[in-house]
């Protein structure tokens, strides 16, 4: 069965610099071209694209396989999709100077590729050399360190409408040659384009880490800047068991709300479309910047809803209500989280991405409070990573409670079978995961009838 009338495979393999390869050759502003062009000629129906590994014939990428006819590309360009897209797609003739016509050199090629990489493998091997993978994890932090340093001096903005290297030190009141050496490496990551001793921003630098873009997200990643210092402590907090004490500050708590609001925009909808419909009144505990709430709020026109948090964090949310225009139905309250009592008269509370900050005993007590601030029959959604039972995945996750480590006292990344029992221990008695995609997962618990609230496992 052939579900498309073109399905195409487009090498993507990513290989060291300096070894022959299609991402070496171009393969992914093709794909990007291929990708256009199938949507600009209403073709997404009748063309599959699947991008895959190494195809064998790496000294002449970028390669790609058209079926069903099998036909084999090599050395196409993005210059070159239109013609592919027109003639082979649409009036169904292969663009012969692109195509291989010797099946048998073909064949001999790839098996001669093959049988190269396989000797290669086996010679490193036997001298003890670490894979590549391993090395480039290893070494991950250099890119992102060069991409973090740009963030922190504002260099995408800088170069915005294009900059030497010199005007932008000017700008960023830093030094010219080391801006320069800063610069280059942005744009051998592809984030800076170069043109003569001009530096320009790719568009997806313009779009996501330039300041005054619509889609910036700068002030959010200033909040990873920040966790760059804080990891850097991980091997005495892995020592010591818990993380140094940690003062945001005002302009830090303006990144971590910037962050939390920039990845809450779009999982929000999600939420709110699918865990408290039918509900009247909610409770947003630890709220942010209130992206959650006016997600729901605006997805169902009756609900109220009270978001709860700190002061300076409350400044921040409101703002983003009035922008809403949701004042009248969006309210807040100071209070904390870890000790406060919540009151009465909600039917739904969500706490989203809040657990993870804190110990089990706070969770359990956490969800007590919660318990008595709901009727019968009231649901609470929690929201946060849900790793497996053996807690190695999956691996946002696990990583993630490594991020609590150095950040919080006593916080982590728990299990689906842990946050599912505190829930039945605190008396909500139907407990059920809602499917949403995205590394974080979302459990609903519900009082079905009122039960004893049990403090200890």
């Amino acid at each position: 069965m052939e579900p498309f009338r073109y399905h195409v495979y487009v090498c993507d393999q990513q290989k060291p610099e300096g070894v022959p390869s299609c991402t070496a050759s171009g393969s992914r502003d093709m794909i990007d071209a291929l990708r256009r062009e199938i949507a600009a000629q209403s073709l997404a129906n009748d063309v599959q694209i699947t991008t895959c590994g190494s195809l064998g014939l790496c000294e002449r990428g970028p390669n790609m396989v058209v079926y069903p006819e099998g036909i084999w590309y090599s050395g196409v360009r993005a210059e070159d999709v239109r013609e592919i897209v027109d003639s082979h797609f649409r009036q169904g003739r292969p663009v012969s100077r692109l195509v291989n016509t010797d099946q048998a050199a073909l064949a001999a090629e790839v098996g001669a590729n093959r049988d190269r990489f396989l000797a290669s493998v086996r010679a490193r091997d036997a001298a003890g050399i670490m894979p590549d993978e391993l090395a480039q994890s290893i070494r991950g932090f250099q890119e992102s360190r060069v991409i973090l340093t740009a963030l922190e001096l504002d260099l995408f903005t800088a170069i915005k409408n294009g900059a030497t290297a010199a005007q932008a030190a000017a700008t960023a009141g830093t030094e010219a040659r080391a801006t320069e050496m800063l610069l280059n490496a942005l744009a051998s990551l592809d984030l800076v384009r170069k043109d003569g001793a001009v530096f320009h921003n790719s568009p997806v630098a313009g779009r996501f880490l330039a300041a005054g873009s619509p889609d910036s997200a700068r002030m959010a990643m200033l909040h990873t800047v920040r966790l760059w210092h804080r990891w850097s402590g991980l091997t005495e907090c892995v020592r010591t068991g818990t993380a140094a004490p940690d003062e945001r500050g005002a302009e830090g708590t303006e990144a971590f709300i910037a962050a939390m609001h920039n990845n809450a925009r779009q999982r929000a909808v999600q939420l709110a479309q699918n865990a408290a419909t039918g509900a009247s009144r909610m409770l947003d505990v630890g709220g942010g910047s209130g992206a959650y709430a006016i997600a729901f709020a605006q997805a169902n026109p009756r609900l109220r809803v009270e978001v709860f948090d700190q002061p300076a964090v409350l400044a921040i949310a409101q703002r983003h209500i009035r922008e809403a225009g949701l004042e009248e139905r969006i309210s807040t309250r100071v209070g904390d989280l870890r000790t406060d009592e919540f009151g009465g008269g909600y039917d739904f509370v969500l706490i989203s991405a809040i657990c993870h900050m804190l110990s089990e005993e706070e969770n359990r007590d956490l969800l007590a409070r919660v318990h008595r601030a709901l009727p019968e029959g009231g649901r609470v959604a929690i929201q946060d990573f849900l790793l497996r039972a053996d807690k190695t995945g999956p691996r946002a996750g696990a990583l993630f409670s490594l991020n609590m480590l150095v950040n919080t006292r006593g916080g982590a990344s728990y299990s689906e079978d842990e946050y599912t029992q505190w829930l039945r221990d605190a008396g909500f008695s139907d407990v059920r995961r809602i499917p949403l995609p995205g590394p974080a997962g979302v459990l609903v618990g519900q009082l079905c009838k009122l039960q004893p609230i049990s403090n200890r496992p």
